[in-house]
């Protein structure tokens, strides 16, 4: 069976990184505190908004799949499940 090594913190900081941008360009309000262009008649400030939902929830997301990768990555290397009930090999009640 081979060994497996440590995973890095590489993941561990763009999953940083993701999460402090979604966090910064909401706060960057000067970037967004006007009205014009209008889209389809809406104000710039209502649908840059919006934008930034959607890509704070990608952004979270993003994170979310790098720490779980990351998660796997070091329980593997530690010789336990990666994930699901079970003991070590991940088998539900054999051990």
């Amino acid at each position: 069976m081979p060994e497996h090594t440590p995973p890095g913190k590489g993941p561990l900081y763009a999953a940083g990184v993701a999460l402090a941008i979604a966090v910064a360009l909401p706060l960057l309000v000067s970037t967004y505190a006007r009205r014009d262009p209008e889209l389809a008649g809406i104000p710039f400030f209502f649908w840059y908004q919006f934008v930034l939902v959607l890509v704070s929830v990608a952004l979270t997301s993003i994170a979310y799949w790098l720490v779980i990768g990351h998660e796997r990555q070091r329980r593997r290397a530690a010789g336990l499940s990666t994930g699901g009930k079970g003991g070590k090999d991940g088998k539900d009640g054999e051990r």
